[in-house]
């Protein structure tokens, strides 16, 4: 359990839900993870239970949206723990139910793309530097979206942001990888999480459940899993990469949950 050893992690959105997931596991394989996101007592909480399993974390304030709160996670982690070698940006602002184009204001718009776009691409912006001056380089993880792989009735903007993510980690990948510098994007699916479980409504996990190729949904230890491969020197070769976590989700035509029904394999 010693995949990380050594290593310094910043989770941000690490709080609650699919961050907790991935802070865990990296603690659990010897990183240092800085715990970080808007909610204190939340993160302390985090950081305890981390301790409380062997591993080593800390917390630290962070708003997506405020680039100065970006800014002094970068800076004070650097200075606490004098490098950085791994970037989980999973902090987002999930707004799942933003609206079809005519519905969506520049103000809803604004503020999705600001924390899920604008905030990705500064955190990379602010930690690319702290990468450039490590022997081995570092790992920049992306959490992009399932929204971001075709269209749909609603989440307009978010998935829009999330689209982005994706090719800002392919145009990272490309211009800092001959710095030992990588970018890879993980697109969770349905990832049932303590926080979410009584809001997800059981329509909705029907119309899930009936398209998924496994048999259960998603958890944030899953997505965890991934990035731990990324942050890892198992990833080593691998940079500019769109992985989905989705259950296979995304990879079978539109009509298997329908056909299913009928008990049928074609028409």
């Amino acid at each position: 359990m010693d995949r990380l050893k050594g290593k310094v992690a910043i989770v941000t959105g690490s709080t609650s839900g699919i961050g907790i997931g991935i802070a865990r596991l990296f603690a659990s394989e010897g990183a240092k993870v800085v715990i970080c996101g808007r909610r204190e007592s939340k993160g302390q909480a985090v950081v305890e239970r981390i301790v409380s399993e062997g591993g080593e974390a800390s917390y630290h304030f962070m708003d997506i949206t405020d680039m100065e709160s970006v800014e002094r996670l970068f800076t004070d982690t650097a200075e606490k723990y004098g490098k950085i070698d791994i970037l989980v940006n999973n902090a987002a602002n999930v707004k799942l139910k933003d609206g079809r184009v005519d519905e969506l204001t520049l103000e809803m718009w604004d503020d999705i793309l600001q924390s899920d776009l604008r905030g990705t691409f500064y955190a990379i912006k602010c930690v690319l530097p702290y990468m450039e001056k490590n022997e081995e380089g570092g790992s920049i993880i992306n959490i992009g979206s399932m929204a971001a792989c075709s269209g749909d009735l609603g989440s307009t903007a978010y998935a829009c942001a999330k689209a982005g993510v994706d090719i800002l980690t392919q145009y990272t990948a490309l211009q800092y990888g001959k710095k030992n510098i990588r970018c890879n994007c993980v697109r969770p699916g349905l990832i049932i999480t303590p926080e979410n479980e009584a809001r997800v409504p059981q329509a909705l996990k029907d119309i899930f459940s009936s398209n998924l190729m496994v048999n259960r949904y998603g958890c944030p230890e899953d997505i965890g899993h991934m990035c731990v491969f990324f942050a890892s020197d198992e990833s080593k070769y691998v940079t500019g990469q769109i992985i989905n976590v989705d259950g296979g989700l995304n990879s079978h035509v539109p009509t298997v949950a329908q056909f299913r029904e009928l008990n049928s394999r074609t028409w």
